[in-house]
């Protein structure tokens, strides 16, 4: 139990990308993002392009440092080392005796991420960058072509990983199709397309032979999202209403949100994502295991919308705020944070 939701009753909506953004180390952005939508809603802001760019940007960062660390730091070890190995060894240290080039290549994807977070935001952990209606400082040219000169060399060496992650799986298919493997419902976010998005879009959620339910503006969420509460935890049990408990059930994350989608938005990312549709011939793939090739899908996904957005013109503006004032009485702001759909929902006085 953390207490954010209680203590943050009486502050300033404009306080919150800051305060919530300490809910976790690890994805921090996702928390200050999401906060600053909600705010954005609240002032009925109109974000410049330049400042959605640059948010995502930031996004992207998260996402490609939240998920190598995952797949190399902490899910890496279990799976390249073997789950018999001792557990003493059995981290990244381990990793880095069995494989030191492949764990080199790991942390620098993770510094990378960060220091796309650093670049925009001034630290690399709970960052201050991301306002109500905007963003409180441009990306400088020279942070521009510094984070350019890298990305090349980010999109190959996730790649690596790809094919090793590949390689491990065909060695280890019966584990792979008996470990964690059970029917949900999957939901995640997509463009106009159903392309699979991080930032920003609709809620799509598909069943258990995917096939489509619904598609929905997250803002409406809670007339379709429900929470189930069990007197034995903290945590509460999301499921799709018209489904109801449990059957309205859904998994998110990296595996519900390919699943959820039928597409990705950038080339390589896609020419990946049709080779993960041919794990069970086009159906929702069940395996837990899964999570592991399915994050490193949308790595590389991040990696080259790191690129798209780097070259867009548009990313350099000094555009970046629509300074307004408290509008509406309440604020939902989604995105997709590294494990799953993030939603942040404010109500407010007169006074924010």
């Amino acid at each position: 139990f953390r207490g954010f939701e209680k203590f943050c009753e009486g502050r300033l909506f404009f306080e919150m990308p800051l305060i919530t953004e300490r809910i976790c180390g690890i994805c921090p952005v996702s928390h200050h993002l999401a906060s600053a939508k909600a705010c954005d809603a609240i002032v009925g802001a109109q974000v410049p392009r330049p400042a959605q760019l640059l948010r995502e940007l930031m996004h992207m960062g998260q996402i490609i440092q939240s998920h190598s660390m995952h797949i190399f730091e902490l899910g890496g070890p279990d799976l390249l080392l073997g789950f018999d190995c001792d557990p003493k060894v059995r981290n990244v240290v381990g990793l880095y005796n069995a494989n030191p080039e492949l764990t080199v290549k790991a942390i620098g994807l993770r510094k990378y991420g960060q220091d796309i977070i650093a670049r925009l935001g001034g630290r690399r952990v709970h960052p201050n960058f991301a306002v109500p209606g905007g963003v409180n400082q441009t990306l400088s040219l020279t942070n521009r072509d510094a984070l350019l000169g890298g990305i090349d060399g980010v999109i190959a060496d996730i790649q690596i990983g790809l094919s090793v992650i590949k390689g491990w799986m065909a060695a280890n298919l019966e584990d792979l199709n008996k470990f964690g493997v059970f029917a949900t419902n999957y939901l995640g976010m997509v463009d106009e397309n159903n392309a699979l998005q991080l930032y920003d879009g609709d809620i799509r959620i598909v069943d258990k032979q995917r096939q489509f339910i619904n598609r929905f503006d997250g803002h409406d969420y809670l007339d379709y999202i429900g929470e189930r509460v069990e007197p034995w935890t903290y945590l509460k049990f999301p499921y799709y209403k018209s489904l109801g408990w449990p059957d309205g059930v859904y998994r998110v994350g990296p595996l519900g949100r390919l699943n959820a989608a039928e597409r990705m938005a950038t080339p390589l990312a896609q020419a990946e994502y049709e080779v993960f549709q041919q794990v069970r011939d086009g159906q929702v793939v069940e395996g837990t295991l899964y999570y592991h090739y399915a994050r490193l899908i949308e790595d590389l996904y991040a990696a080259e919308r790191v690129k798209e957005i780097l070259l867009d013109p548009d990313v350099l503006s000094t555009d970046i705020q629509d300074h307004r004032p408290v509008t509406n009485a309440e604020g939902v702001g989604v995105i997709e944070a590294p494990r799953g759909t993030l939603w942040h929902h404010y109500w407010v006085d007169e006074n924010g």
